[in-house]
């Protein structure tokens, strides 16, 4: 046991100071944002909205993560990612609060989607900070610190949430978040010294781009569709989920926060040794994909099998093994698939994968289950992503033949 926790902290040392700096932000960034997991109770519960109208609401949420995202990057890249991480962390803080004083349909439409633009708009800036204060041959630790701190921050935000729901109130929430985004942002002030990003130009004009463009690159499409279909699925854990614990089976928001809990601090402890290990066994990328999408479909599954409230976390264990070997995994597939000088622009559409799915997931998930109710909905996804994962196999062999390696 000594040696397993030798070898795990092992994996972080010689990280620079900055790295450290950047994870506590984000750490502090997305356990503030302890909203976006009972945005859907408290626009039903506080707001009285029902299903159909929060789906859109959620898809307005999707949208501003795809437009923040995009404009994040374009951004960094013309005024730097320490402005950029700034105006995310500060104005993003403001928009928090704001947020609780709007009380109409279209108004919690507008204000949704232009906080998740601001708040998202920091998501290339932090990984383009990496890069930047990483120490040689160190990037990959560095992205997998800064990854653990964001499942740190959704573990704790949501169970401090549900705790601050059940004792004070939703309103609290909205008071909480901001302040620590702006608290946030006073850090990156005060600890974090600007730095120069890596030159970009000169690099550019030594690479020779090889390939073809990613939307030329059909099994790459085919990869990106799986993605999507994946993801589509996979938001539902937060936004129609928790309503599903509250409706069905009761639970109050403490609880609900005890369960999102589950699912960052599992990533958190076992995510770096599970991939280390498959890593050494060699795995394919594409079925451990596939396993992935196989174990979120069987979250989806077990739902249905009993009413003890109790199968409510072996689905959500197998949703966190799903997610532990789907996502880490289909990443490093998007990089490998990724032609010489053409990986920005596959990592981009790779990562538009989920932005497109928040933008329909959620606005579906909800829709269906006004329609027709939890069971049907949970049978839907579990043979949607049977199907899926079926796809996912079709794809191993395609690769198979075009390339070589562990693919």
């Amino acid at each position: 046991m000594k040696k397993i926790y030798s070898n795990y902290l092992a994996n972080f040392r010689g990280l620079s100071h900055e790295i450290w700096l950047l994870a506590l932000v984000t750490f502090v960034n997305r356990a503030g944002a302890m909203v976006i997991p009972f945005l859907s109770l408290y626009l039903i519960n506080v707001e009285g909205f029902d299903l159909p109208h929060v789906g859109w609401i959620m898809s307005c949420f999707g949208l501003g993560s795809l437009v923040g995202t995009y404009f994040g990057g374009r951004l960094t890249d013309s005024i730097g990612f320490y402005k950029v991480i700034l105006f995310s962390l500060f104005f993003g803080g403001i928009g928090f609060v704001l947020l609780q004083f709007i009380d109409t349909f279209i108004g919690f439409c507008i204000g949704i989607f232009l906080l998740t633009s601001i708040t998202d708009s920091g998501r290339p800036a932090i990984f383009v900070a990496a890069d930047t204060y990483s120490l040689p041959g160190n990037i990959t630790r560095s992205i997998t610190l800064i990854r653990l701190a964001i499942n740190l921050g959704f573990s704790v935000g949501p169970l401090i949430g549900g705790l601050i729901i059940a004792h004070i109130g939703y309103t609290s929430l909205f008071w909480i978040d901001g302040f620590t985004c702006i608290l946030a942002s006073f850090g990156v002030m005060a600890l974090l010294k600007p730095k120069k990003q890596k030159d970009k130009n000169e690099v550019k004009t030594n690479i020779i781009k090889e390939g073809v463009p990613p939307y030329l690159n059909k099994l790459f499409i085919l990869f990106f569709i799986i993605m999507v279909a994946n993801s589509l699925a996979f938001v539902q854990y937060f936004s129609v989920m928790p309503i599903y614990y509250e409706k069905v089976h009761l639970l109050s928001e403490d609880l609900i926060g005890w369960l999102l809990f589950i699912n960052g601090a599992t990533i958190v402890i076992f995510e770096m040794p599970l991939i280390g290990w498959l890593d050494r066994k060699k795995v394919s990328k594409t079925m451990a994909t596939f396993w992935g999408i196989f174990f979120l479909g069987l979250s989806f599954l077990v739902l249905n099998l009993t009413s003890w409230s109790g199968v409510l976390v072996i689905a959500m264990f197998l949703m966190t093994l799903g997610e532990m070997i789907g996502f880490p995994f289909s990443n490093a597939l998007a990089l490998e698939m990724a032609p010489k000088g053409r990986k920005g622009s596959y990592m981009g559409l790779y990562s538009m994968s989920f932005s497109f799915a928040h933008l329909i997931g959620h606005n579906g998930g909800m829709n269906m289950v006004d329609t027709f109710g939890y069971f049907d909905t949970w049978n839907f996804f579990a043979i949607f992503l049977l199907i899926v994962a079926s796809v996912t196999i079709w794809l191993y062999f395609l690769l198979k033949k075009s390339v070589s390696g562990n693919i």
